[in-house]
């Protein structure tokens, strides 16, 4: 198993639900992603999703584009992203998956990838821009080498899509609440419900949603239907005004804004 399969197992048993917060890798600093996923674990965060700058994100809204503008503008490479999460995640206690484009993962080849990121202690990645009739390759080197390919499936995804996308990943899926970008929102679908409640039919993995989940309210309506919930935009929203509040109040306002969303996980 790996450490996802593991850590799902052991929240299913204490009949909990993961939250994975996500951060941008190197906005405004490499040092400052450290600082702020540890905070995050340290406040409750089950698993944390790191993305890795990417000039032509899929699905990310003008949020989550401007910080990776601006760690792109300050030249930050892969392999320095891959040494901080190595010096990172042997005293971290939580897995942390990457957000990464399949273009970044091609580029550097698809065995070193997954080599390079589980020697830094990675536990899966998401690849958003990877069709499904292309993922062979990848997910075979995944499975072989126990590190999670983690797929999305959207509101728009066509039922016998969605069951091919399914049987292709492993660790957890990624289900898309809404139709459109990342960012946050006032409310959501009600829809997600039935469709999460579907899709369990079809699948043993555990289901994690994300996509414009940033209120308390947003946790009470989804806990009770999903495995997990992502929140990214409103976590990468407060890490940019670092500079304009400083670190340490930026980090005690992402620690008091997780810890009002984990008690509405109940």
């Amino acid at each position: 198993m790996s450490s996802i399969d593991t850590l799902f197992d052991r929240l299913r048993k204490s009949g909990r639900k993961a939250f994975m917060p996500f951060v941008t890798a190197g906005d405004p600093d490499l040092e400052f992603t450290a600082e702020v996923i540890r905070l995050l674990v340290d406040r409750g965060s089950t698993m944390c999703e790191l993305g890795i700058p990417y000039s032509d994100p899929i699905a990310d809204g003008p949020v989550i584009q401007a910080s990776y503008t601006r760690s792109l503008g300050r030249k930050i490479k892969l392999a320095e992203i891959l040494e901080t999460i190595g010096r990172l995640t042997p005293r971290l206690g939580a897995p942390l998956v990457t957000m990464v484009s399949y273009a970044i993962v091609y580029r550097h080849g698809l065995e070193r990838y997954v080599a390079d990121a589980k020697a830094a202690g990675v536990a899966g990645a998401i690849v958003p821009d990877l069709p499904v009739e292309e993922s062979g390759p990848l997910a075979e080197i995944c499975r072989r080498e126990d590190f999670s390919l983690i797929q999305l499936i959207t509101p728009t995804t066509p039922r016998d899509r969605a069951v091919r996308i399914a049987e292709r990943t492993t660790g957890f899926i990624y289900y898309v609440s809404v139709t459109g970008i990342t960012g946050e929102r006032d409310d959501l679908p009600q829809e997600i419900v039935d469709n999460v409640g579907w899709l369990r039919e079809q699948t043993p993995l555990p289901i994690c949603i994300g996509f414009g989940i940033s209120r308390p309210k947003h946790v009470r309506m989804l806990a009770p239907v999903a495995d997990g919930l992502i929140v990214g935009s409103a976590i990468v929203r407060r890490v940019s005004e670092a500079a304009a509040k400083g670190r340490e109040t930026v980090l005690a306002e992402i620690g008091d804004y997780v810890a009002e969303l984990l008690a509405a996980m109940g």
